[in-house]
């Protein structure tokens, strides 16, 4: 029996292990005193989607962008929403790893309204973006969105960055600087070398750790982004456990192993000060994101993830960055606070600066 309900700890612990992104603080299991059962899911009757979301609605209207990703064809799918009025100019939206562009809802409407054309596309890998079995780096990701904006005719932009949208946002204003008026780093990743301290993880056991999550524990980690948590984010939910229902979920668990080993692999702190233009750090403080967290020595992990430290630190890093926290808010303020975020961006990207 005592064997058994260990066997039992460690499986729940196993499947809490999230690898499509980053992990939180940790929070100690207590050993059950019976047997307990999983609580029903909340999306039992829903329908599976496919491996590019095809049934998921977005608040606008998607626009397709052909392009390949290591010699493989490969479609990125966008929405091009534009200004109300006269337009001030062109706003690049690049959305976190367990998110698509569907969560810069708001803010693109807040942009409109306030004259600025919106471009938020689904990176390849993400969304309803294709998904090739390839490994991912953000310069080619960032090279197929300069590809998008070039067919668009858009010479320059302004950019918004959520989580690993930050990393893929650094790499795209270093390899394009000509092309970036100004960047807003929302809570980015890769204020920090996670390379430093996590150790390297083999695909066949992330994704066999993947393939292990389930409706609770996917929760349970989206819980700790949000510290205010609250029902309309139970779509981030939704949408991941449809996936898991249809016969994609296979291809999708590789997908999200091949851009973990990205962010794990790729670190950007060294371009920080290299950036030369208007810089904006919206940082939610009470965020303690860590990457892979879970698979750091324990030590090491007391000091990462810390957002208040980090983003004093990267305002002092970057040349011509002003920091703006936010009490009260975790890993993804345009969600949680929109109202103040958009604000807040808005009189960034009007400034004269």
């Amino acid at each position: 029996m005592m064997r058994a309900t260990i066997k039992s700890l460690l499986l729940v612990c196993l499947s809490v292990v999230l690898l499509s992104a980053c992990s939180t603080v940790e929070q100690p299991v207590s050993a059950p005193t019976q047997a307990q059962t999983p609580a029903p899911s909340l999306y039992a009757n829903a329908a599976p989607l496919d491996l590019r979301l095809s049934n998921w609605p977005y608040p606008y209207p998607l626009q397709e962008f052909k392009t390949s990703l290591q010699g493989q064809p490969a479609s990125m799918m966008f929405m091009d929403v534009p200004a109300q009025g006269k337009q001030k100019g062109v706003v690049l939206l690049f959305h976190g790893k367990n998110f698509s562009s569907d969560y810069w809802n708001l803010t693109i409407a807040a942009l409109s309204q306030a004259g600025y054309r919106a471009i938020a596309p689904d990176q390849i890998g993400f969304g309803k973006s294709s998904k090739p079995n390839v490994e991912y780096h953000f310069d080619e990701l960032a090279a197929n969105t300069q590809a998008l904006l070039t067919s668009l005719k858009i010479k320059q932009v302004s950019v918004i960055a959520n989580s690993m949208g930050g990393m893929v946002a650094v790499r795209f204003a270093r390899l394009y600087p000509q092309t970036v008026r100004k960047l807003v780093l929302e809570n980015p990743l890769g204020l920090e070398d996670y390379s430093k301290d996590i150790p390297p993880q083999r695909n066949d056991n992330l994704l066999q750790l993947e393939m292990s999550q389930t409706e609770a524990s996917y929760r349970k980690f989206l819980q700790s982004y949000f510290p205010n948590w609250q029902p309309a984010y139970e779509q981030f939910i939704e949408v991941y456990v449809r996936v898991q229902k249809g016969p994609d979920y296979p291809a999708y668990a590789r997908t999200s192993v091949l851009t973990y080993q990205m962010i794990a692999e790729k670190p950007v702190v060294k371009d920080l000060p290299q950036l030369k233009m208007p810089v904006l750090l919206v940082i939610g403080q009470k965020d303690r994101t860590v990457f892979g967290r879970r698979f750091a020595p324990p030590e090491a992990v007391k000091a990462l993830g810390n957002f208040p430290e980090l983003g004093q630190k990267a305002a002092k890093t970057i040349p011509h960055a002003q920091l703006m926290p936010i009490d009260n808010v975790g890993h993804v303020p345009h969600v949680e606070v929109p109202e103040v975020f958009n604000k807040a961006v808005i009189e960034f990207l009007n400034s004269k600066q």
